[in-house]
């Protein structure tokens, strides 16, 4: 496991670009911390982005929410999940860890749009506060500066939906 965040960008993008964040709402004093930390750092290096948080209510939502708007007219560039799992006696937290992991990744291949997924699985509280609280290993700050290296990625290669011509090709009825 990482023991530090990856570092901020050289140069802030000037790139305007929509970021969708889903987030739970369970665990708050962490996921709240988690989306400060991601809205902030993406102000300071995509500060001509636009960000949208939808607040779900647990883990397990984030998938479904995530669907929803990766599939909208005006899907976002990138979407970041953010949540927080701490693992209890049963294994009810690893499943439902499984499950939004699996999800994620097949939602990011099947619309090509990037997702990053930072919805953690932790032991106890004090790993908590490390990831989503501490400056040391901040995962919402990692979250944003993925999503600024996706984006400025997707923009080299041409691939931002933005970038995509809409097809103007007309297809007779029943022809």
């Amino acid at each position: 496991m990482s023991t530090a965040i990856p570092p901020r960008p050289r140069q802030v993008s000037k790139k305007k670009a929509h970021i969708c964040i889903v987030a739970s709402v369970y665990n708050s004093d962490f996921t709240d911390a988690l989306v400060e930390n991601a809205t902030d750092e993406l102000k300071s290096i995509l500060p001509h982005a636009t960000i949208s948080v939808a607040r779900v209510p647990g883990a397990f939502e984030i998938p479904v929410a995530s669907a929803a708007l990766l599939h909208a007219e005006e899907a976002p560039v990138v979407l970041i999940a953010l949540g927080l799992i701490i693992r209890g006696k049963t294994q009810h937290g690893d499943l439902v860890a499984e499950s939004v992991t699996t999800s994620l990744q097949q939602l990011a291949c099947d619309t090509k749009i990037p997702v990053i997924h930072e919805v953690l699985l932790v032991d106890d509280e004090k790993q908590a506060y490390a990831r989503c609280i501490g400056s040391q290993l901040n995962r919402g700050r990692e979250a944003a500066r993925s999503a600024h290296t996706m984006i400025e990625l997707f923009s080299d290669l041409g691939l931002h939906q933005d970038n995509k011509k809409k097809s103007t090709r007309s297809y007779p009825s029943n022809a």
